[in-house]
């Protein structure tokens, strides 16, 4: 594991726009039926534009920020050697339907454990204005390769 990663910031991913197909595929995906994820009348209703996403949706956007970090040469991580170990977010508000959203990607922290690593990232999320959505930041536990 390259300790070096640990404060990298890596390029923003291509803008996202959040379509509300998206989102009601991804609510049910994840078995959510609340209807301000599903209906826009009851998005609406809510004080939103379009539907909401689900807490868990901003995975769909770091997916493509931890691609980034896993093919990076220098990083030591192979996939096959790799657990998701924790997830969190942090929101400044809901993402709804037509947002445009760009994220990017820092290492924030490595810790070794007995061969083994943690690794911290944190992918902050900005809407097309450039304001904080939501930050998602994700544990993964790179297991001990072959000597």
């Amino acid at each position: 594991m390259n300790p070096d990663l640990v404060g990298r910031a890596f390029p923003p991913t291509p803008p996202y726009l959040v379509g509300r197909e998206k989102v009601r595929e991804f609510a049910r995906a994840v078995f959510s039926d609340d209807p301000q994820h599903l209906d826009p009348e009851a998005a609406r209703a809510l004080g939103y534009g379009d539907v909401v996403a689900p807490p868990t949706f901003p995975i769909v956007l770091q997916d493509v920020t931890l691609q980034q970090l896993l093919a990076e040469p220098d990083s030591g991580i192979e996939l096959s050697r790799v657990l998701h170990a924790e997830q969190r977010f942090r929101y400044s508000r809901p993402i709804v339907a037509g947002d445009e959203l760009t994220a990017q990607l820092t290492v924030t922290g490595i810790r070794t454990l007995g061969g083994n690593a943690m690794v911290t990232s944190e992918a902050e999320m900005v809407d097309a204005a450039g304001a904080h959505v939501v930050t998602a930041t994700s544990v993964l536990l790179v297991g001990e390769g072959d000597a």
